[in-house]
């Protein structure tokens, strides 16, 4: 069982150091980044994948060189073999479809150089784009059959068929289950839970922690990086030539203010700590 786990760097909005150039693209250069907090579900689900039928796990970002740390916490977060790159300035203020379209020439090449892929996992959506388009792009460009909204799932290994169960959102929230053959892409949603109820597993989980914490801590040596070259991109359909998306406007989002009015109250002051009191009362009560 060989799985790919795509993952993504986005902007640390906690820092309030999100910057942005004159045409309204982010400066991921001169921005905070963090791993895309959807990912982690992702992860799980390939995890839980690996841990009850074995293989190998490969986790792949695009972006620029500093998210090799992105990579890095992600291997330590699935237990990955190795991870992989793409990364070259052509690819720069890519859109969802470009980012796609490159994504996908990069699993194409990844099986030619290591191996088919059975899995390919994703996120739901990312923090800076909130669209979900790329996960759902990707497997149109691989031609891939693709379950998201995925809460829980298993492999047939013997059939090569994916068992899920996915949330189906309307006006009632349903859960249904779904096969899909492999290989197959999955979007893991928020709601996913890993499960390891036999002892085997657990044992596996152990294993493949310890296992990885000595790989991570050297990290560089399980990475790959890629340019548009080596994944024979025309510079026309990747990065901002290849986007059809256009940004119209982009409002800062305000910072709250450097001061606030407190009211200091020392721990030890019982008439402070009777007035701190007094005034929480009607709020713990349920009052306005």
């Amino acid at each position: 069982m060989r799985s790919v786990v795509l993952t993504k760097g986005v902007p640390d909005f906690s820092e309030g150091a999100v910057s942005f150039d004159e045409d309204g693209h982010l400066e991921r250069g001169k921005t905070p980044t963090v791993m895309n907090p959807n990912d982690a579900f992702a992860l799980e689900a390939a995890l839980q994948t690996r841990v009850r039928h074995g293989g190998h796990v490969s986790v792949m970002s695009m972006g620029p060189p500093s998210y090799s740390e992105v990579l890095e916490g992600a291997m330590e977060s699935v237990y990955a073999d190795d991870s992989y790159l793409v990364s070259d300035r052509e690819l720069a203020a890519s859109d969802t479809w470009a980012t796609a379209i490159t994504l996908s020439a990069a699993i194409e090449e990844y099986q030619e150089q290591v191996g088919d892929v059975d899995l390919l996992f994703a996120g739901f959506k990312t923090a800076d784009g909130e669209t979900g388009h790329t996960g759902p792009q990707t497997s149109w460009c691989l031609d891939w059959p693709i379950v998201t909204h995925v809460l829980a799932l298993d492999i047939d290994p013997d059939e090569r068929v994916l068992r899920a169960k996915r949330l189906v959102e309307g006006d009632v929230d349903e859960i249904e289950t779904v096969e899909a053959p492999l290989p197959c892409m999955v979007v893991a949603d928020p709601e996913f839970a890993p499960t390891y109820r036999k002892a085997e597993h657990r044992l596996e989980h152990k294993r493949l922690r310890a296992e990885t914490q000595e790989r991570a801590a050297d990290h560089e040596a399980q990475l790959t990086t890629w340019g548009h070259e080596d994944l024979n991109l025309d510079p026309e359909y990747i990065g901002l030539d290849g986007s059809p998306t256009i940004v119209s406007s982009v409002d800062p989002i305000p910072k709250a203010p450097s001061e606030r009015e407190a009211t200091m109250i020392r721990p030890d002051d019982p008439d402070g700590m009777g007035e701190v009191l007094e005034e929480m009362h009607p709020y713990a009560a349920g009052g306005d």
